[in-house]
């Protein structure tokens, strides 16, 4: 028998925001109401990441700019790592940096090889305002950096440079869901 409720089991999916839309290249407020509509917020988020086959999402992803992320994702030894973090600060970057396949949930179907460090360790605070921290090594290290972009204005495309840029910004510009020009 489980002990408390999957996370997203009471949130509703939201519509994400896609490539373009100026909330995801819009640096994040910091969060000051710790009540029941960040509660919302977070189970909405994990609803909306469970169905979109993600392994992270940012609050901005959902239109909302605030600096919250949630995620559900393995490290390189299998090892799933599930929680949230509200006013994250990346405290820490390491190892050895690995270009490795990216991509997003603002950018459906699209992915890019990118440089990451293979270590980060970010502090926050829970819903309920307690100080957390947490480490994290090979994709989940990843996956903590990409959500973290976010919640500063950005993509996964910043940290993508040459042909590799220039390639999966020309298929965004192309994908079915770009903005009109």
């Amino acid at each position: 028998m489980r002990h408390g409720s999957i996370p997203g089991a009471s949130g509703r999916v939201r519509p994400l925001t896609l490539l373009g839309d100026p909330v995801l290249h819009t640096p994040c407020e910091e969060v000051t109401d710790f009540g029941p509509q960040l509660a919302a917020l977070v189970e909405d988020m994990y609803a909306t990441m469970y169905a979109a086959n993600g392994v992270g999402l940012a609050a901005n992803q959902v239109g909302t700019g605030l600096r919250v992320f949630v995620y559900d994702c393995p490290d390189d030894e299998d090892v799933r790592h599930l929680g949230h973090l509200v006013n994250p600060r990346l405290v820490d970057v390491d190892g050895v940096s690995v270009r490795g396949p990216e991509s997003c949930l603002s950018l459906p179907g699209l992915e890019a090889a990118t440089p990451r460090f293979d270590h980060a360790v970010l502090e926050g605070v829970t819903l309920r305002g307690e100080p957390v921290r947490v480490h994290g090594t090979g994709f989940f290290a990843r996956c903590l950096q990409h959500e973290y972009d976010h919640l500063e204005g950005g993509v996964y495309t910043d940290h993508v440079t040459g042909w590799r840029r220039r390639r999966v910004l020309r298929q965004a510009a192309r994908a079915p869901w770009a903005a009109p020009a």
